[in-house]
């Protein structure tokens, strides 16, 4: 029997290199790999990626007249423009805040930074209308903040209209700084700062060590975090749907094409959206892989400890200030969910409170149908995205065919392309049973919301997994192959604790995320299967405050309680063993 030659190995109790012999692989099964491989293929390409391709044929039906039109169409141009203004400008705003918040918790050391990076992430924590409807009892033209400064001031009016582009970017840069913070604070967390007083003591000035030094090597943080903040612009809704003022967006063009009847347009807007975001994509991949970006020392980072006498004292309340100004939205939220309808009119703060408004949600059986669908679309789409993605992630890992990088644009590909343009492709395919082209009719039932959810978890779950899955080795199945280990069992025993904590994770994100989604839904729900976040919106409409200030406490609960559930199960897992 032919044997392997021997390969050094880091595992030698002494702590020097030992010298085994290699385990023996077994051989690969093409056809058992492909077993698995096909039915994912299959279900992405039938979901991802056909109705995309729907989309932009659909954008051809009438050959060239449906572009022509909105080339010459002022709205749409405006639409485009103001998109990618919006889009720019969120990055900036929301770059200017994380990374100094980044450097400043993470370099130094000083009274209340403990608690500002505890409290520094929960933007994160708010669903995306909850902020919206958060911002509008603060700072709209009737909100707490505008009428505290129009009193103290003695102004006749507010002092301001938060409308337009301005106002979107706004509310953009508190909720998407989160993206830059985490992304920063994690490579300086990494980053040496030896290097930093390597230079320092070859001369270089604090300036040019940022510049030379810090900045290139938090490239690609900074990179992947302004890459997000922008892909979470260009598909924003409910921001430009609330405070847009009659600004046009291609998000909320797309649902307004769509609502008229005008279908061909609003194909050729999704297909510009689309375009848009891959291109995008494509750019700051470009400009990530520019250079390269790497240390080469062994030390670790250190925080500075600020001593100056003035800098201390002011530290302290400062952190109290911007916890405040963070906490300040879901206080407000929980404030107006007290409130009484149709009291609050020229007061700063609302005059009558009440428990009806949680009552109502209690005792009224059709005010739980939307808590319902959301829970339940929610578990259904999380369910299927944990067994799907961990199937590719495991394919995409471990293991070697033809059609992995296929397979790995496919899981990708949902986290290029804005919500709106998903749902819109979804819309336009799923809408007759017809199995000769690989359609069935699901617009207008209840799985038309589960599937767009799912759609837009399969990026999140296995990104995740992936991670897992990488820290361990893949000598690990083999061994477990060759003392008799049948697939299932080497999966369940081997592949699966060690994907456990990327899979747990990225459930929680994707569960999170479709318990609070809006963009997909307001393109595709029906009275009978609308989730929270369009109930909270049809309250705003009929300016039942209180009642969508008490769903979007529920809501916020709903995301705290799987957030919790999640981390009480891992850790049960693991006190399991």
């Amino acid at each position: 029997m032919r044997t392997r030659p021997l390969r050094p190995t880091p595992h030698s109790v002494t702590g020097f290199p030992s010298t085994v012999p290699e385990p023996q692989r077994p051989p690969r099964r093409a056809f058992g790999t492909w077993l698995l491989a096909a039915p994912v293929l299959a279900l992405l390409i039938w979901t991802v990626v056909y109705p995309n391709v729907a989309v932009i044929i659909g954008s051809f039906d009438n050959g060239l007249e449906n572009w022509r039109a909105f080339a010459v169409s002022p709205a749409d141009r405006e639409a485009l423009i103001t998109t990618l203004v919006i889009s720019v400008g969120s990055v900036i705003a929301a770059t200017a805040i994380g990374i100094p918040l980044a450097f400043l918790l993470s370099r130094f050391e000083f009274r209340g930074r403990r608690i500002l990076s505890a409290i520094a992430t929960l933007p994160a924590a708010l669903p995306p209308l909850v902020g919206v409807v958060a911002f509008l009892f603060l700072y709209g033209e009737s909100g707490v903040v505008t009428r505290t400064v129009q009193e103290v001031l003695g102004l006749e009016q507010a002092p301001w209209s938060l409308t337009g582009a301005w106002a979107i970017i706004f509310v953009h840069a508190y909720t998407m700084y989160v993206f830059v913070f985490l992304f920063v604070s994690a490579g300086l967390e990494r980053f040496d700062t030896t290097l930093d007083e390597a230079a320092s003591g070859l001369g270089a000035t604090r300036g040019t060590r940022l510049w030379r030094i810090t900045l290139p090597l938090l490239t690609p943080s900074i990179a992947g975090a302004m890459l997000l903040v922008f892909m979470n612009s260009l598909g924003s809704f409910s921001a430009p749907f609330i405070f847009g003022g009659g600004l046009r967006v291609l998000s909320t063009q797309i649902v307004a094409s769509k609502t008229s009847g005008a279908m061909g347009m609003a194909y050729v807007e999704t297909t510009v959206l689309a375009v848009s975001a891959v291109l995008a994509l494509a750019l700051f991949r470009w400009f990530e892989t520019r250079r390269t970006y790497a240390m080469s020392g062994k030390g670790r980072a250190t925080r500075v400890v600020v001593r100056s006498r003035i800098a201390r004292y002011l530290s302290f309340p400062l952190a109290l200030l911007f916890v405040a100004v963070l906490i300040l939205p879901h206080a407000m939220v929980i404030l107006i969910s007290f409130a009484r309808d149709g009291t609050w009119t020229t007061q700063i703060l609302p005059p009558a409170y009440t428990l009806d408004n949680f009552r109502r949600l209690a005792t009224e059986s059709q005010l739980w149908t939307p808590i319902r669908n959301s829970v339940s679309m929610a578990m259904l789409s999380t369910l299927a995205n944990v067994i799907i993605c961990f199937v590719a992630a495991y394919l995409i890992v471990l293991r070697r065919f033809r059609g992995r990088r296929l397979l790995e644009i496919l899981v990708a590909l949902p986290w290029a392309i804005p919500a709106t343009a998903i749902a819109i492709g979804l819309a336009s395919t799923f809408t007759v049973n017809d199995p000769l082209t690989a359609r069935v009719l699901l617009v207008g039932t209840f799985w038309i919301l589960p599937l767009a959810y799912f759609i837009r978890g399969i990026p999140l779950v296995v990104t995740a997994t992936e991670g897992s899955l990488k820290q361990m080795d893949p000598s690990l199945e083999d061994a477990a192959r060759g003392l008799g280990a049948s697939w299932w069992l080497t999966m369940w025993r081997v592949i699966l604790p060690a994907a456990r904590p990327g899979l747990v994770a990225g459930a929680m994100l994707a569960a999170v995320t479709a318990v609070g989604e809006f963009v997909a839904s307001v393109v595709l729900y029906t009275h009978a299967n609308r989730p929270i976040s369009i109930e909270i919106l049809a309250q705003l409409r009929d300016l039942a405050f209180g009642a969508a200030a008490g769903y979007s406490v529920l809501l916020i609960l709903l995301t705290l309680g799987i957030t919790l559930a999640a981390r009480w199960g891992e850790s049960r897992l693991i006190a399991n063993g």
